[in-house]
Protein backbone atom coordinates (compact mmCIF):
# COMPACT_ATOMS: atom_id res chain seq x y z
CA UNK A 1 0.00 0.00 0.00
CA UNK A 2 1.39 3.30 -0.68
CA UNK A 3 0.44 6.96 0.49
CA UNK A 4 -1.07 7.83 -3.00
CA UNK A 5 -3.88 4.81 -2.33
CA UNK A 6 -6.72 6.89 -0.41
CA UNK A 7 -9.42 3.72 -0.21
CA UNK A 8 -6.96 1.21 1.64
CA UNK A 9 -5.99 3.89 3.58
CA UNK A 10 -9.13 4.87 4.90
CA UNK A 11 -10.34 1.45 5.48
CA UNK A 12 -7.40 0.49 7.41
CA UNK A 13 -8.30 3.06 9.76
CA UNK A 14 -11.73 2.11 9.82
CA UNK A 15 -10.79 -1.11 11.07
CA UNK A 16 -9.97 0.44 14.44
CA UNK A 17 -12.02 3.54 14.23
CA UNK A 18 -12.47 5.64 17.00
CA UNK A 19 -13.08 8.97 15.81
CA UNK A 20 -16.97 9.00 16.02
CA UNK A 21 -17.51 6.51 18.77
CA UNK A 22 -16.07 4.18 21.02
CA UNK A 23 -13.49 1.80 20.12
CA UNK A 24 -13.35 -2.14 20.00
CA UNK A 25 -10.23 -1.66 22.37
CA UNK A 26 -12.25 1.05 24.61
CA UNK A 27 -15.10 -1.28 24.89
CA UNK A 28 -13.64 -3.93 26.44
CA UNK A 29 -10.73 -2.70 28.26
CA UNK A 30 -11.00 -3.11 31.90
CA UNK A 31 -14.55 -5.26 32.19
CA UNK A 32 -14.21 -7.09 35.37
CA UNK A 33 -14.34 -10.56 35.77
CA UNK A 34 -17.31 -11.10 37.59
CA UNK A 35 -19.09 -8.79 35.30
CA UNK A 36 -18.35 -10.56 31.85
CA UNK A 37 -21.06 -12.52 31.77
CA UNK A 38 -23.85 -10.73 33.41
CA UNK A 39 -26.76 -9.87 31.54
CA UNK A 40 -28.38 -6.36 32.22
CA UNK A 41 -32.27 -6.70 32.71
CA UNK A 42 -34.11 -6.19 29.27
CA UNK A 43 -31.13 -6.78 28.11
CA UNK A 44 -30.63 -9.98 25.66
CA UNK A 45 -26.98 -10.46 26.24
CA UNK A 46 -23.97 -10.38 28.53
CA UNK A 47 -20.63 -8.62 27.69
CA UNK A 48 -18.84 -11.86 26.93
CA UNK A 49 -21.54 -12.80 24.23
CA UNK A 50 -21.20 -9.70 22.39
CA UNK A 51 -17.48 -9.74 22.68
CA UNK A 52 -17.32 -13.63 21.50
CA UNK A 53 -19.53 -13.12 18.78
CA UNK A 54 -17.86 -9.75 17.37
CA UNK A 55 -14.86 -12.02 17.53
CA UNK A 56 -16.28 -15.48 15.33
CA UNK A 57 -18.48 -13.24 12.76
CA UNK A 58 -14.94 -11.52 12.10
CA UNK A 59 -13.02 -14.79 12.28
CA UNK A 60 -15.91 -15.62 9.51
CA UNK A 61 -15.55 -13.17 7.44
CA UNK A 62 -11.51 -13.16 7.21
CA UNK A 63 -11.67 -17.06 6.54
CA UNK A 64 -14.27 -16.06 3.66
CA UNK A 65 -11.67 -13.94 2.30
CA UNK A 66 -8.87 -16.08 2.44
CA UNK A 67 -10.17 -19.94 2.08
CA UNK A 68 -10.98 -20.92 -1.13
CA UNK A 69 -12.20 -23.96 0.81
CA UNK A 70 -14.01 -22.12 2.78
CA UNK A 71 -17.70 -23.88 1.88
CA UNK A 72 -16.26 -26.78 2.78
CA UNK A 73 -15.07 -26.54 5.67
CA UNK A 74 -17.87 -24.11 7.03
CA UNK A 75 -20.79 -26.53 5.82
CA UNK A 76 -21.83 -27.52 9.51
CA UNK A 77 -21.96 -23.87 10.38
CA UNK A 78 -25.27 -22.15 10.98
CA UNK A 79 -26.28 -18.68 10.83
CA UNK A 80 -26.78 -17.29 13.88
CA UNK A 81 -26.65 -20.32 16.34
CA UNK A 82 -22.87 -20.82 15.75
CA UNK A 83 -21.61 -17.09 15.96
CA UNK A 84 -23.12 -16.46 19.37
CA UNK A 85 -22.06 -18.18 22.82
CA UNK A 86 -24.58 -20.45 24.27
CA UNK A 87 -23.42 -19.43 27.95
CA UNK A 88 -23.54 -15.65 29.02
CA UNK A 89 -20.05 -16.35 30.70
CA UNK A 90 -16.70 -16.87 29.78
CA UNK A 91 -15.83 -21.01 30.35
CA UNK A 92 -12.82 -19.74 32.12
CA UNK A 93 -11.04 -16.93 33.75
CA UNK A 94 -8.74 -16.63 30.59
CA UNK A 95 -11.06 -16.67 28.21
CA UNK A 96 -12.03 -12.85 27.81
CA UNK A 97 -8.40 -12.05 27.24
CA UNK A 98 -8.25 -14.78 24.53
CA UNK A 99 -10.86 -14.09 23.00
CA UNK A 100 -9.88 -9.81 22.76
CA UNK A 101 -6.18 -10.94 21.70
CA UNK A 102 -7.89 -13.13 18.83
CA UNK A 103 -10.41 -10.14 17.91
CA UNK A 104 -7.33 -8.27 17.53
CA UNK A 105 -5.02 -10.45 15.63
CA UNK A 106 -7.57 -11.14 12.79
CA UNK A 107 -8.16 -7.38 13.06
CA UNK A 108 -4.86 -7.36 11.69
CA UNK A 109 -4.90 -9.66 9.71
CA UNK A 110 -7.78 -8.02 7.99
CA UNK A 111 -5.59 -4.20 8.03
CA UNK A 112 -2.74 -6.80 5.81
CA UNK A 113 -5.22 -8.08 3.16
CA UNK A 114 -6.74 -4.08 2.55
CA UNK A 115 -3.14 -3.38 2.30
CA UNK A 116 -2.14 -6.18 -0.14
CA UNK A 117 -2.76 -4.51 -3.14
CA UNK A 118 -2.26 -7.50 -5.45
CA UNK A 119 -5.96 -7.76 -4.31
CA UNK A 120 -8.36 -6.32 -6.15
CA UNK A 121 -11.22 -4.73 -3.48
CA UNK A 122 -13.55 -4.60 -6.14
CA UNK A 123 -13.34 -8.00 -7.20
CA UNK A 124 -15.59 -10.70 -6.59
CA UNK A 125 -14.25 -13.15 -4.08
CA UNK A 126 -13.58 -15.99 -6.30
CA UNK A 127 -15.44 -18.68 -4.45
CA UNK A 128 -18.20 -16.58 -3.41
CA UNK A 129 -21.61 -15.53 -4.40
CA UNK A 130 -20.90 -12.33 -5.61
CA UNK A 131 -19.38 -10.57 -2.43
CA UNK A 132 -16.48 -8.63 -2.92
CA UNK A 133 -13.77 -8.22 -0.90
CA UNK A 134 -14.46 -4.65 -0.04
CA UNK A 135 -17.95 -5.55 0.73
CA UNK A 136 -16.58 -8.12 3.43
CA UNK A 137 -14.25 -4.96 4.47
CA UNK A 138 -17.04 -2.75 4.87
CA UNK A 139 -19.48 -5.55 6.78
CA UNK A 140 -16.06 -6.59 9.67
CA UNK A 141 -16.15 -2.11 10.17
CA UNK A 142 -19.98 -2.02 10.23
CA UNK A 143 -21.19 -5.21 12.20
CA UNK A 144 -18.08 -4.23 14.55
CA UNK A 145 -19.67 -0.62 14.98
CA UNK A 146 -22.88 -2.19 15.52
CA UNK A 147 -22.01 -4.29 18.31
CA UNK A 148 -19.10 -2.05 19.63
CA UNK A 149 -22.35 0.07 20.28
CA UNK A 150 -24.10 -2.34 22.21
CA UNK A 151 -20.94 -3.46 24.55
CA UNK A 152 -21.43 0.24 25.89
CA UNK A 153 -24.82 0.58 26.46
CA UNK A 154 -24.52 -3.09 28.06
CA UNK A 155 -21.73 -1.74 30.06
CA UNK A 156 -23.61 1.42 31.06
CA UNK A 157 -26.19 -0.58 32.49
CA UNK A 158 -24.07 -2.88 34.72
CA UNK A 159 -22.53 0.33 35.86
CA UNK A 160 -18.78 -0.23 34.74
CA UNK A 161 -18.80 2.14 31.64
CA UNK A 162 -16.33 5.35 32.22
CA UNK A 163 -16.04 7.37 28.95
Amino acid sequence: MTDTDPLRAQLVKFLDWHEAHASFDDAVKNVPPAMQGRVPEGLPYSPWQLLEHLRLAQEDILEFCADANYDETHKNTKWPDDYWPKSPAPPDAHAWEKSVAAYVKDREAMKRLVRDSSIDLFAKIPHGTGQTYLREVLLVVDHGAYHVGQLVLVRRMLGIWNA
